[in-house]
């Protein structure tokens, strides 16, 4: 693949734009560790995107900044034209454990954030909606069960449940299968691009996996470390849906190699 094919100026994803960074900068007070600097991102309204970097190259910080987390030290984030200085109900986050809670039944812990929000009775109305969004995922006969009684892909499941319940939206997504067995990630990964499509949500992934984020995403913001800082922006111009097939086709192959290219490059610097 050609560095023209893949510049970072390259045309975005059609759409309007979700949520924007522009400039956004990161310095640790205590120790002056820039943990960010000059990074400018746009999220198109059901786009998938994914960011991918060696460890220590930011992405956590970017993703903790996104969630309204932690505030930048300097530059504009922007959800839905309106600024973002906190966490909000618009930005539903899933962790890379699925941090139900054990005492609590899967719908139980699926109405959760409205339970918190807005009280037990709008709780119980919700319960409604998550009954269609566990049957979304494959898991409508498992509304009453608790934790332990579910593997760990249908844990995420209802995960998802849980971040979709709110309707956020930007899904803000942190390794949320690098648990899982390859085969389970695998299964996981198509379910939720299927979820995704059907939602019309608008996702950003936090991933090691290379591969991951291409059969995934519409765009790699690849990063660069110390400070992390964007490298490039590679548009994934792989036909939708995606199949894991397509991971042995030579395109998809292309790809991969061009990205890892890019994070050896990040290496050296």
């Amino acid at each position: 693949m050609s560095a023209s094919a893949a510049r970072i100026d390259a045309p975005p994803v059609s759409g309007e734009a979700v949520y924007e960074l522009t400039s956004v900068h990161k310095t640790y007070a205590r120790n002056q560790v820039i943990a960010l600097e000059d990074v400018s991102i746009t999220l198109r309204k059901g786009s998938f995107s994914s960011v991918i970097g060696s460890s220590g190259c930011g992405k956590s910080t970017l993703l903790k900044i996104m969630a309204g987390l932690i505030p930048p030290t300097r530059g504009r984030v922007v959800l839905r034209n309106k600024p973002v200085t906190g966490p909000r109900r618009d930005i539903g986050m899933m962790f890379q454990q699925a941090t139900l809670f054990p005492w609590r039944t899967t719908i139980e812990n699926i109405v959760l954030p409205i339970e918190i929000r807005d009280g037990r009775a709008a709780a119980e109305k919700a319960k409604e909606k998550a009954r269609e969004l566990l049957e979304i995922v494959g898991l409508k006969g498992f509304e009453d069960v608790f934790p332990n009684e579910l593997s760990g892909g249908m844990a995420q499941r209802a995960s998802i449940c849980r971040m979709l319940i709110t309707e956020p939206a930007v899904l803000l997504l942190d390794e949320p299968f690098s648990a899982l067995d390859e085969l389970s990630r695998d299964t996981m990964n198509m379910e939720l691009q299927r979820i995704c499509n059907e939602q019309h949500a608008t996702a950003f992934l936090v991933t090691h996996s290379i591969q991951e984020a291409v059969i995934l995403s519409d765009q790699v913001f690849v990063m660069k470390p110390r400070p992390g800082r964007l490298a490039e922006i590679v548009d994934i111009d792989l036909p939708r849906p995606r199949t894991l097939d397509m991971m042995t086709t030579p395109k998809f192959g292309e790809l991969v190699d061009y990205i890892r290219s890019l994070l050896d490059k990040g290496e050296d610097l």
